[in-house]
Formats: C-alpha cells, sequence, structure tokens
C-alpha cells in the first residue's frame, strides 16, 4: 500500500449528484471561478489526488495548483491550493473534494502523532481494517502517508485466527494447522493469556497478536519468545499509552483509531466568481 491506489472518483460525486446539481444551474454555464482551499487547523496534507479526481471527473478544463506538498505538514491558515475554471464545477465538486481531502488529512495527521510517539523503540505502528466504508484503500494509503504502516488490506492477503476462529477449528493447533496449508504471506494467531501464548508458540505461525495484555504480560511475552516470532500488541492503546507498549519489546502494535476515530480536518472552500462576466 505504499503506491497510491487506483482512485474511482465516480460512486463518490453519484452520492451527491444524483440527476444533477439543481442548485449550481442557477449560475450561467459560462461563468467562470477562482477558489482556494484553506485549513483552520494544523495537519498533514493528503489525498491531493482524490481532490484532483473529483475536478477532473467533472471537468477536465479545471485548472487545481498545490501550494503544499502531499504528506507536507501545515500550519492553521494556509493556503492548500488555489483552483480556476467553471463556477459550476467548483461549486459541484466542492463538498466531494473536501470531504475526501479532509478524511485523509485526518487519517494521515493520526498516523503521524502516532507514528511520532514511537520513534527510536524499533516497533511498527499498524492499521486495522476498521475503516470508513468505500474509503479502504484510500485511508490505508492515508496511514503510510502519516509514517505508519499497513496491516492486511482486507480478507484476501494474510490470515489472522481469532478467537471465534479458534473455537470454530477445535484449537490453536489445528487452527494453525490448518492455516499452514494454504499460501499466504501472513498467518497470524490472536492470544488472550499466557496459556494461550504458549500454545501459539507449538503451533509456529509466522506473527502472534497479544490481546489486551498488561504491561508486565507483554514484557514477559516478548522474553519468552526471545525474537522466535513476531509480536503484535493490540487492543485499547491509545496515543497516551502507546510509548509504553512500544517499549516493552514487541515488533508491531494494531491501532483501530488510525482510521475509524478520526475528526475531519476542518477545511474551507472559499469561491470568487470572475467579476468581469
Amino acid at each position: 500500500m505504499n503506491d497510491l491506489p487506483l482512485i474511482n472518483i465516480k460512486p463518490f460525486l453519484d452520492e451527491d449528484i444524483g440527476s444533477g446539481d439543481l442548485t449550481a444551474a442557477i449560475i450561467a454555464q459560462s461563468r467562470t471561478a477562482t477558489a482556494t482551499v484553506i485549513t483552520r487547523e494544523a495537519m498533514l496534507c493528503c489525498g491531493q489526488a482524490w481532490f484532483n479526481a473529483v475536478f477532473a471527473e467533472l471537468d477536465a478544463d479545471v485548472q487545481v495548483d498545490w501550494q503544499c506538498a502531499e504528506g507536507e505538514w501545515v500550519e492553521a491558515g494556509t493556503v492548500l491550493c488555489a483552483l480556476q475554471g467553471s463556477a459550476r464545477t467548483l461549486l459541484t465538486g466542492e463538498r466531494t473534494a473536501l470531504n475526501l481531502l479532509q478524511t485523509l488529512s485526518a487519517t494521515a495527521t493520526q498516523a503521524h502523532f502516532y507514528a511520532e510517539a514511537v520513534l527510536g523503540t524499533g516497533c511498527k505502528v499498524l492499521d486495522t481494517r476498521k475503516t470508513i466504508p468505500g474509503l479502504r484503500l484510500a485511508q490505508k494509503y492515508a496511514v503510510v502517508c502519516g509514517g505508519c504502516y499497513n496491516h492486511r488490506v482486507g480478507l484476501f492477503d494474510g490470515i489472522l485466527i481469532k478467537e471465534n476462529h479458534i473455537m470454530a477449528a477445535g484449537s490453536i493447533e489445528q487452527a494453525v494447522a490448518k492455516a499452514k496449508q494454504t499460501s499466504t504471506p501472513l498467518l497470524e494467531v490472536e492470544v488472550e493469556s499466557m496459556e494461550e501464548l504458549e500454545q501459539a508458540l507449538l503451533a509456529q505461525p509466522t506473527r502472534i497478536m497479544l490481546d489486551n495484555f498488561s504491561l508486565q504480560d507483554l514484557q514477559h511475552a516478548v522474553k519468552k519468545v526471545a525474537g522466535q516470532i513476531e509480536l503484535e500488541a493490540s487492543g485499547n492503546i491509545t496515543l497516551n499509552s502507546i510509548r509504553a507498549v512500544a517499549e516493552t519489546g514487541v515488533d508491531y502494535i494494531s491501532i483501530g483509531a488510525l482510521t475509524k476515530n478520526i475528526q475531519a480536518a476542518d477545511l474551507s472552500m472559499r469561491i470568487d466568481l470572475d467579476a468581469a462576466q
């Protein structure tokens, strides 16, 4: 997920425009305008390709001139970009473009804070599948833009055996043995106790997730595993607690809040109609 994913902007526009923008129709079709997008808060700018794609889909003649780079930290009051083109197009695309930009910027900013919190520990912060429906690939891109890392994209590119899978399979040993019959780069088992950790060690997956372990138990687990298998901590880990978790020596920490507990960045588009028309 380090590369920009393919962008299909049409569904986002369809849900907003439907059969047509009734309000923009009151503006003369020939009218042109300029616009600027500003941020009212400090953030990591992310999602420029999605913003551009909105206007490219509506009208290829709209020009977008970015004043900051993708992934750049910007302060409140910064002009992010300037636009020029059909007034109708700018008005029609405004909300969809801002929705995408503010959501992805918020995701990247959140990831930035979590990445900063574990600097120097050697631990990598991972996202999860707890993403906004329809924005899975976009948010996972934003997570990487912010300095964190991607866990599996979906159910198709890695195995994560959780409590219900273990119950259905009969045991950790049986679940892992069955999973080893498939070809997958990730075969991970979630455990909830030191006893289950013992069972997972015997089964030899590629990674073990330590779910809701105390700091003391995390330290014990790291000492016991001694680098034989990758360890991932998960469960109710916050920005305030993540440093202490990373310092236990785990290899990864997965954080659902990177993508699900975000607050959209506060952005504004100011449109100026060309006075000469």
